[in-house]
């Protein structure tokens, strides 16, 4: 979902052979039907960890009304940033034993037995990669900076190209039996890794806000919250045998399959939360995932794999961090069957052709430069909060977030006042501060470059209603919330993401050339529209050239809907049914109803 610093460059690694069939994997096999059989009708509860709410379902079906929003926080004005979830849990329908290599479920809904407790790690030192269900360390290291001080905060091993395939060998050796285990056991072995993340909450939450540098509770909470409500969204869903064809002659089945090895490339603005957008449905569809984190984030998830062994057989989920080179080893590997990335649209062309060579599925969320319309029967002092948290949520490093908001020149003036008023208030500091509503930028790359937007702005004499002025004697690489009033549209803060806090307002006055002006981008991510009339959004949204339209509603995510981004904000589907298919091919077979021979 947005930037990755990772350059992807082409390698030419030895061809290997594809992974081994279930023929020779008798005994992994039963390895891993014995390790996940412990999972088998076990329902993990959503707690109300990491600001999320639950509310127990009536009876045993599925309730797909858990989301994620803004809220208020009464404290201290610290409203303007504050992410919720008002959840329903979302409930067990595993059952007994399915077929083997299907993504159908079997039978009926059993109890919920009790959850399952995972034996604690250091949060705070011991940072190993995780290899074939190992703790592994490399000769190269990296260190890892706390973006709030630039002061060292730990050190992550680099992995090298041995330790990458070894990896992945283990990876395909895992997968014809983890392939065979039946879905139910595999959603609540995911289900169990939605636990780990609510039993282990806050110290992920300190990790989290000390390696990204978003504010500990409203942000790091809701990101966390997020990841543990998509385990248990995400396990809820399956992809059933369909019957295409059933008549005197012949029937014919459709079948959802698993591809094989996964690689799961992830950004550094929501370590943990895209982790488990990549890593949930890939396993639930019955691969085995190879995870490669940002180097700039890398602690996060190198923790999580390391208490996922706890629940998952070796070699279904390994974590290795790496340099730049790693990101060219995976998708260009030959036993890699799928890449799923976000990141940046110029790195996200380096990745497809990367992956072209052995023509690899992928996945790819890539960059966004987010309109929003402000229509002119909205109370401007009414909106202006929840407008102001569509675009500065994450310090702007979100890929959703409003990067272009278009004004009715009726209440513009107003509008643009009262939201300068809110950045005023706003405090730009260290996300452990609980008065901190806009952390720092993630890592020098990213805050020379949105320094450099700044630049522009100045050099080309466009008006600052607020910001702008950086304080290069900061402890940390923190950027003032900045408004640009009004720059033209061929300007570089409209054409181009910044990814940071530096937003541009601009007046608009005719629908059709609000909406000719919002589709003026070569990316089509996602929009949001705020106004009190509904039907007029209604008939608008479908105008507007992007994967996702909130009228009234940012950030509202739910784990069954589908996010994917239009133009060259990439292509293929996270989340949802949708979501999970990208995981699998499909296999058809047609049988005659006819006994011949």
């Amino acid at each position: 979902m947005i930037r990755t610093p990772d350059a992807s460059k082409n390698s030419h690694p030895k061809e290997d052979p594809r992974a081994p069939n279930a023929r020779g994997n008798g005994s992994q096999n039963k390895q891993a039907n014995a390790q996940v059989n412990s999972s088998t009708n076990t329902t993990l509860k959503n707690k109300s960890s990491g600001r999320l709410r639950s509310k127990r379902s009536a009876g045993l079906e599925r309730k797909t009304t858990g989301s994620l929003e803004p809220e208020s926080n009464s404290r201290n004005n610290n409203g303007i940033l504050t992410p919720k979830s008002s959840t329903n849990t979302l409930r067990n329908t595993e059952s007994g034993s399915a077929k083997p290599t299907s993504n159908a479920p079997s039978r009926a809904v059993t109890p919920e037995p009790e959850v399952f407790k995972f034996t604690p790690v250091s949060f705070t030192e011991d940072f190993r990669h995780t290899i074939n269900g190992r703790k592994v360390t490399s000769d190269q290291h990296r260190t890892v900076f706390n973006p709030a001080n630039k002061q060292a905060l730990a050190s992550a091993p680099v992995a090298d190209r041995a330790q990458l395939d070894e990896a992945i060998d283990s990876a395909s050796a895992a997968f014809p039996s983890w392939a065979a285990t039946p879905i139910e056991h595999r959603q609540a072995a995911v289900r169990k890794l939605g636990q780990l993340i609510g039993q282990f909450m806050q110290d992920f939450k300190v990790l989290l806000t000390k390696e990204q540098g978003k504010p500990i509770d409203t942000h790091s909470g809701w990101e966390l919250g997020g990841a543990e409500l998509w385990c248990y969204g995400i396990s809820q869903l399956s992809l059933p045998d369909e019957t295409i064809l059933d008549d005197n002659e012949r029937i014919a089945i459709a079948r959802h399959m698993p591809l094989g090895v996964v690689a799961a490339i992830i950004p550094w603005n929501f370590p943990v939360l895209l982790l488990i957008w990549k890593i949930a449905p890939a396993l639930v569809a019955g691969n085995t995932v190879i995870v490669k984190p940002s180097p700039f984030t890398p602690l996060c998830a190198l923790k999580f794999v390391e208490l996922a062994q706890q629940v998952l057989p070796p070699g279904v989920l390994s974590c290795l961090n790496g340099d730049d080179d790693m990101g060219p080893w995976l998708t260009s590997h030959p036993k890699i069957a799928k890449v799923a990335f976000t990141g940046s649209t110029a790195t996200g062309k380096l990745v497809l052709q990367s992956a072209a060579g052995s023509l690899k599925r992928v996945t790819m969320e890539l960059g966004g430069n987010d309109p929003a319309i402000v229509m002119p029967d909205v109370n401007p002092k009414a909106v202006a909060m929840d407008l102001f948290r569509c675009m500065f949520n994450n310090a702007g490093q979100l890929c959703a977030a409003a990067k272009r908001v278009y004004i009715h020149e009726k209440i513009y003036d107003q509008l643009r006042d009262e939201l300068v008023a809110i950045a005023r208030q706003a405090k730009v500091g260290d996300g452990l501060d609980p008065t901190t509503m806009v952390g720092p930028i993630q890592n020098p790359v990213q805050y020379e470059k949105v320094k450099g937007f700044i630049a522009d702005c100045k050099a080309n004499g466009y008006n600052f209603a607020v910001g702008g002025e950086v304080d290069l004697n900061s402890p940390g690489y923190f950027i003032p919330i900045t408004i640009i009033d009004n720059p033209p549209d061929n300007s570089k803060i409209v054409r181009e993401e910044p990814f940071g806090p530096i937003i541009p307002i601009m007046k608009w006055r005719d629908e059709e050339e609000v909406i000719r002006r919002a589709n003026d981008t070569e990316y089509g991510l996602a929009a949001t529209i705020w106004t009190n009339d509904i039907d007029r959004a209604n008939r608008m949204s479908p105008k507007l050239d992007v994967g996702t339209v909130w009228i009234n509603d940012f950030p509202y995510i739910h784990p069954a809907a589908p996010f994917a981004g239009h133009k060259m904000s990439g292509f293929g589907v996270e989340n949802g049914k949708l979501g999970l298919q990208e995981y699998t091919s499909t296999h058809v077979t047609y049988r005659s109803k006819t006994v011949k021979y």
